[in-house]
């Protein structure tokens, strides 16, 4: 399973930086991958939180996660995508958005959102990039 997961996550990494071949960027910002297997009948009302999650990303003026749906293969029901963090402009932005929508946080949004996972992952990865903008990021750092 954790070589499935692994190289679900490379695939995704692969097709995600796709579009950013053509470009180049010196240093990648640091993508949010997480990966959900959802509670048995809590499929439909998983994707409504996540779309009004959305909502508040367009409001904010950011885009909304990118979502990959299981269709074969290992045990996840949903994969998504997202900026591990904000410039603070966007994160009060985000901020204004979920009080003006009403969403849960802190202690209320992890009791609230928890009743939709049976299981998940999720990790911290560098991306969209390229291997040649990658390495060039080894000689920034010296």
């Amino acid at each position: 399973m954790k070589s499935l997961t692994l190289s679900l996550l490379c695939s995704i990494a692969l097709f995600a930086s796709a579009p950013a071949l053509a470009q180049e960027v010196p240093e990648a910002p640091a993508t949010q991958i997480e990966i959900y297997r959802i509670a048995p009948g809590q499929h439909e009302a998983f994707l409504k939180e996540i779309a009004r999650y959305d909502q508040a990303n367009r409001m904010a003026g950011v885009p909304p996660r990118q979502l990959y749906v299981h269709s074969d293969g290992a045990d996840w029901d949903f994969i998504l995508v997202q900026p591990a963090h904000y410039p603070p402009d966007k994160q009060a932005a985000l901020d204004k958005a979920w009080k003006q929508l009403g969403l849960p946080s802190g202690a209320d949004f992890f009791l609230n959102f928890r009743r939709f996972i049976a299981d998940h992952t999720d990790t911290e990865a560098i991306g969209p990039t390229t291997a040649a903008d990658y390495l060039a990021t080894r000689h920034m750092a010296k």
